[in-house]
């Protein structure tokens, strides 16, 4: 199985997840708060939304070899979604979100495996695209979920895919008033190993063999990383298995306050 159809799989069943987990919320409760602190579960399913229609736009201009739009054709999608009311945000959130997985089941796999395209500066195909947009809904889904069962976690697959790919997380939301520092991160579920850099920068790069031990080690599942870099690993959501030497877990949450 591709990598692309994985994270097909892997984005489905989110959708999944997320409309089962809102199907039965009341009015009220959707217009009520989600895990983020200043938005309301009707905003995230706004923001599934709106994301669904610009990731589709950035994928059609990737098909067609096109320039990749900008933040006045994003912000005019955002105008309009925020200018629903909570309800249709949630029922218009996930209609969104399952029209874009119809968009990108429609194409033939040779067609999206070789897709070359210009992201936020860099070059990217199809799978850098989706699993951007895997770790997107992923994180947002168990903002929905987890305030109604604390002990929901991150999906597995897509922690799978998103443990791989936190640098770009952790230099975008990352502290650097933590630093200097230096700590080798080893997760379990999937087994990776990680070192965590806070300098004039913060980097979260898979730790070599030829790297000198940090002084300070941290071990815990790769979901609790994961929701650790997004900011989203508080006392009441941290794993009994996180285990610290050398460092305060307090200090690690505020290198990642979250985005």
């Amino acid at each position: 199985m591709s990598a692309n159809t994985e994270l097909q799989t892997a984005l489905r069943s989110s959708h999944r997840r997320l409309e089962e987990a809102t199907r039965p919320l009341t009015d009220e409760e959707i217009a009520g708060p989600s895990y983020c602190t200043d938005w309301s579960t009707a905003q995230v399913l706004s923001h599934i939304g709106s994301g669904a229609q610009i990731f589709g736009l950035m994928l059609d201009a990737g098909l067609a070899g096109a320039e990749t739009p900008g933040r006045e054709e994003f912000s005019r999608i955002w105008d309009r979604w925020n200018a629903m009311s909570p309800t249709d945000q949630a029922r218009n959130g996930i209609i969104a979100d399952e029209a874009f997985l119809d968009r990108i089941a429609a194409i033939p796999a040779d067609q999206l495996d070789a897709m070359q395209m210009t992201l936020f500066g860099g070059a990217a195909d199809a799978t850098r695209l989706l699993g951007m947009r895997l770790s997107e809904h992923a994180i947002h889904t168990w903002d929905v979920i987890v305030i109604r069962d604390a002990d929901a976690e991150v999906a597995g697959d897509a922690v799978s895919w998103m443990v791989d790919w936190l640098d770009p997380a952790a230099r975008r939301s990352g502290n650097t008033q933590g630093g200097p520092l230096e700590v080798d991160i080893t997760t379990t579920d999937p087994d990776r190993a990680f070192r965590l850099s806070v300098s004039d920068t913060v980097k979260l790069l898979p730790a070599g063999a030829d790297m000198p031990p940090a002084a300070a080690t941290v071990r815990m599942p790769a979901s609790a990383l994961v929701r650790l870099a997004y900011g989203r690993l508080d006392p009441e959501h941290t794993p009994a298995t996180v285990e610290t030497d050398g460092i305060d877990l307090d200090t690690l949450k505020r290198i990642f306050p979250g985005f």
